[in-house]
């Protein structure tokens, strides 16, 4: 990954996870919390794809898991991030860019239900029986309903923020394709004028050696005829 693209992503996954903490957390909605966190990885790998993805999931949800006041093990919800941010880079269009909103808001509410889901199947294993208490069903509804609603206000900005980090002006201008796309043109023009001059003078230089071949020809021809009337 770039520098830049390092720099964004971690800018954003630690302004998400304080939101979330500090405000989202402490207005005690029914049933899920809005996971911030989760859009905001949703937003950067459906740009930087599933690589991409995947990574600043399991750093976004490791951070996550030592953060206080997290009450489950560590690891728990970086892997759900992970799978998350991979499944969701898959969806990278060729161009970088979504043609219609559909697509992106049927992602954030796959991720909601399966971030869920995923992550009450890890604490069962661990023996988190806290989904259960709460209840599933409500669970999977409000987090899908929370994330939907809070979607167009943040994934669209991460995608805009990420796109305009790959497309720096800077980095394109000293890129080695840009240099040598540059480099070729400006050599190409001026080869073509050197070319066409050393065409113009080769030209000439066979034109008269063609008139001094044909004279030398017409001199032999005289004189083997010359010899021939003698």
């Amino acid at each position: 990954m770039r520098v830049n693209r390092i720099l964004l992503s971690a800018s954003l996954i630690v302004v998400a996870l304080v939101v979330q903490v500090s405000v989202l957390a402490r207005l005690h909605l029914p049933g899920a919390v809005p996971d911030l966190l989760l859009l905001t990885v949703l937003g950067l790998a459906m740009v930087y794809g599933h690589v991409g993805g995947a990574l600043i999931g399991f750093a976004a949800g490791l951070l996550a898991d030592l953060a206080p006041p997290a009450d489950h093990a560590a690891g728990r919800y970086a892997l759900v991030l992970c799978v998350i941010g991979y499944l969701a880079g898959l969806i990278k269009p060729g161009n970088g860019k979504l043609k219609s909103a559909t697509g992106p808001m049927v992602v954030v509410v796959a991720a909601a239900i399966g971030s869920t889901l995923l992550y009450a199947g890890v604490g069962a294993l661990v023996g988190d029986t806290a989904a259960r208490n709460v209840g599933l069903g409500s669970l999977l509804f409000t987090a899908a309903l929370y994330d939907l609603l809070l979607a167009p206000f943040v994934v669209p900005g991460v995608m805009a923020l990420a796109r305009r980090a790959d497309n720096d002006p800077l980095a394109e201008t000293n890129s080695p394709s840009k240099k040598t796309d540059i480099s070729s043109g400006w050599l190409s023009g001026g080869t073509g004028l050197r070319i066409g001059g050393q065409r113009g003078a080769l030209g000439g230089l066979k034109g008269g050696l063609k008139v001094k071949a044909a004279r030398s020809r017409t001199a032999r021809a005289g004189r083997i005829k010359g010899v021939k009337r003698l």
